[in-house]
């Protein structure tokens, strides 16, 4: 069995997101439950136990502060809800859809959103949404380009896509053309990449 270590949230502040008692006892609760169902079943790897809260909880919070102030947020590809699950519980004045095309996943989603009022899970391809969203964050999906396509279509014309970049990120050469770019390196987070906010020019 895995076990959560119980020490504070104080490394979020750190990177800009400061959480009540209540958010920290319900990022507890979901981290406990990555721990229990989400590991077993391949959604994470057994060598993120020791370091799911910083790896995969921190890390996906720290995109809080650049959120729309109102609207709707789709999560693309969501997995285990890995940013979303974590966001919507961080930012529940936000309305999250998360897409995840898997059955179990998604299955996982339900579960994981149960008392999130904000959160619905949308289990077939982003293409029959048929919906806009304000912004659309995109951890572990695909490369930028392909993130990119996918977040246009459902994007207000001023919306916004928050990817996840990888070490190796070069924004001369990995973003798209007509889309402009905005880096936010993280220094809160050991070997954290930046977070990208691509846009319509």
């Amino acid at each position: 069995m895995f076990h959560v270590k119980h020490e504070g949230w104080e490394a979020a502040t750190a990177l800009g997101v400061h959480l009540g008692s209540a958010v920290e006892e319900r990022l507890e609760r979901y981290e406990h439950l990555l721990l229990e169902k989400a590991i077993p079943r391949g959604m994470i790897g057994p060598s993120d136990a020791p370091r799911l809260r910083e790896r995969h909880i921190l890390d996906s919070i720290r995109a809080a502060p650049l959120l729309p102030p109102a609207g709707t947020v789709c999560d693309l590809g969501s997995g285990a809800g890995l940013p979303g699950i974590a966001l919507a519980i961080v930012r529940p004045d936000l309305r999250w859809v998360l897409v995840e095309v898997r059955r179990t996943r998604a299955a996982f989603l339900e579960e994981a959103s149960v008392g999130l009022d904000n959160v619905s899970v949308y289990a077939r391809h982003l293409e029959t949404i048929g919906e806009q969203a304000a912004a659309c964050t995109a951890r572990a999906f695909a490369t930028a380009p392909r993130s990119w396509e996918a977040a246009r279509r459902v994007l207000e014309h001023d919306g916004y896509l928050i990817y996840w970049a990888g070490a190796s990120f070069d924004a001369a050469t990995d973003v798209p053309a007509g889309v402009s770019a905005r880096l936010f390196p993280s220094h809160g987070l050991a070997r954290a990449g930046a977070l990208v906010i691509m846009a319509r020019q």
